[in-house]
């Protein structure tokens, strides 16, 4: 079976040395408590937890799956018991509202909690992330009322929640989704509807279920505009909170899928269950992208999280597996082979998945801590400043830590050759549940389409060169001498992403088809470069440590800066041929 150890080293050496988290936490009134000692007390225990409880059902529950009937969703043996502990020991209510129960936690030290559970059982994680996603738009939309009603419940574990939006002939086009919602005399709403691969919709952890759904009022204007958005619970709930009767929402079937089979993927039936409204009317749409950012996010990390355990095991494998002498001559003369380790081909694969893993690990703290401070801020524009950042680099982390994430699990399996085919190492289990990550939530493709029509072509550019000033300003600022031999490619990877924004400005204007054909190389590009800059503040931070942490960070981001940043001036080049020729060829020559 893989193993697994959280990389705390790593973590801490983010938090505290890169971004210097205690300090921005001391100066927010809502986080000022949470101190170095306390971080890193939370993340030694969700290190433990996550080894000890969720690791061991890792390959058990991808063995046995989810299993439906006409009574409900039996989840894989254990998961129920472990999801029912990490309840108990506050897990499930990590970063949640304090006034209902919530621990309050900042989202830095959230992001790195969560990829610690994707390392360990991505399928168990994700009944956990959609109640947290569910919360977090209740607590931003709902009345208080339903937030003093159900927020303590799901912050406790004791219910579970989820987002209900997609319908079999409505995916990414919500606008013409058909459930409706008729208004009832009591004051809430009969919904019905059928809403497809709803993750966790049924399964067996708690009492009760809390459904969030997009549907449409009878008098709604057409297309997106007129989207409403619904709490519909499994079993209604009285004023004290207690648990009655069945409302009229039931599982019709679970998906069987390629991999995270442990996550419940449900078909949801909604026959007239009560629901009632969250927010305004019509706004429904704005209400569940709260909720639609927070899983971006929370998606991008799995794909970070399984790159992070296939890069362990690789690297356990290499060492011990022997397989031929070394170039430079015998290392193991007590063996008849060296270890796998030595050889070129194999470093270039351990090298560029610690890289990508570790520049993903940075971009994701720098992520939670934008998030932080929009949400604690007592400072209006850096707030502002802060929510702007946050909707640049939300497509950016979704789509490149997935895409980087199968990349990487690929290559861990790459390494154990004809054994990372076999099941009974692990490796494979990675690559499946690593791929959905690219599909859901928004693929990687509608990803790159927000990140180049709405966050840069529609502002015409200014999120993006807002960014790029962020990063002159600290490289010029930056004065340290480990910079040198990397300072002239930074320089060059930013005059890259200059020349990328303004070829897809250009061409954005001149042709209805660029922004389609130039999205997902400009996301790549951005997401290179923004790797590029963290493992310059990486070096930075690690150059006057004197030890092997230190010295093992300056050559990985030497790597990266040689060997994987290069990628940018592909990326420009495909950008700059425009979409003549993927145009060109007639529907039916395909």
């Amino acid at each position: 079976m893989p193993s697994y150890k959280a990389p705390l080293d790593d973590m801490r050496f983010i938090l505290h040395d890169v971004f210097h988290a205690e300090k921005l936490w001391a100066s927010m009134p809502a986080t000022a408590e949470v101190s170095r000692d306390l971080a890193d007390a939370v993340l030694e225990e969700a290190g433990k937890m996550v080894e000890g409880v969720m690791l061991p059902l890792n390959r058990s529950g991808d063995e046995e799956g989810c299993t439906w009937s006409d009574t409900g969703v039996a989840t894989p043996s254990g998961f129920k018991e472990a999801f029912q502990l990490m309840a108990e020991n506050g897990w499930t209510a990590l970063s949640g509202n304090p006034a209902y129960g919530g621990q309050g936690m900042p989202k830095m030290l959230a992001v790195l909690f969560e990829e610690m559970m994707h390392s360990g059982n991505t399928s168990l994680a994700l009944y956990t992330l959609l109640s947290n996603g569910a919360c977090l738009c209740l607590d931003a939309h709902a009345s208080e009322q339903l937030k003093a009603l159900y927020l303590p419940k799901i912050y406790a574990g004791e219910w579970s929640g989820t987002m209900c939006l997609t319908e079999p002939h409505s995916g990414t086009d919500l606008g013409i989704l058909r459930t409706r919602a008729e208004p009832q005399d009591d004051g809430s709403f009969a919904i019905t509807g059928t809403k497809i691969f709803i993750t966790g919709g049924e399964h067996d952890f708690n009492d009760n279920i809390i459904h969030l759904v997009l549907a449409k009022l009878p008098d709604a204007p057409a297309g997106s505009k007129g989207i409403s958005l619904f709490l519909v619970p499994k079993f209604l709930v009285d004023e004290n909170g207690n648990v009655g009767e069945r409302n009229g929402v039931s599982c019709g079937s679970i998906e069987h899928k390629m991999g995270i089979k442990g996550s419940a993927t449900c078909v949801m039936n909604f026959d007239g269950a009560k629901g009632w409204l969250i927010g305004e009317a019509n706004q429904g749409l704005a209400c569940m992208f709260t909720m639609m950012n927070y899983e971006r996010v929370s998606i991008g990390l799995q794909g970070l999280g399984l790159g992070e355990i296939s890069y362990q095991n690789a690297v356990a494998y290499a060492r011990d597996r022997l397989q031929g002498r070394a170039a430079s001559g015998v290392q193991n003369p007590a063996g008849n082979a060296d270890p796998i380790i030595v050889h070129g081909d194999v470093r270039r694969m351990l090298m560029t998945m610690r890289a990508l893993n570790e520049g993903g690990r940075a971009l994701s703290a720098y992520l939670g801590m934008q998030l932080d401070i929009a949400k604690f801020s007592d400072d209006a524009a850096a707030r502002a400043q802060a929510d702007d950042r946050v909707a640049l680099l939300t497509p950016v982390a979704k789509a490149f830590f997935t895409d980087r994430g199968l990349e990487t699990c690929i290559t861990g399996q790459q390494v154990f050759g004809g054994h990372g085919y076999i099941r009974e190492w692990g490796m494979e289990q990675f690559v499946r549940d690593a791929r959905i990550a690219q599909i859901y939530e928004g693929t990687n493709g509608i990803q790159a389409l927000d990140l180049a029509g709405r966050k840069v072509v529609r502002n015409g550019g200014a999120s993006a060169a807002a960014f790029v000033a962020e990063v002159r300003n600290w490289l010029e600022g930056e004065t340290h001498g480990v910079l040198e031999s990397v300072r002239a490619p930074l320089k060059n990877a930013l005059n890259l992403l200059e020349q990328g924004t303004a070829t897809l400005l250009e061409q954005a204007g001149n042709d209805p088809d660029a922004v389609n054909a130039l999205a997902v190389e400009y996301l790549d590009l951005f997401g290179l470069v923004t790797y590029a800059w963290l493992w310059a503040r990486m070096m930075v931070a690690s150059a006057d440590r004197g030890d092997r942490f230190g010295a093992s960070k300056q050559v990985v981001g030497r790597f990266y800066f040689e060997r994987l940043l290069p990628r940018a001036d592909v990326l420009l080049r495909q950008m700059q041929a425009g979409s003549a020729a993927m145009m060109a060829l007639a529907a039916d020559d395909f």
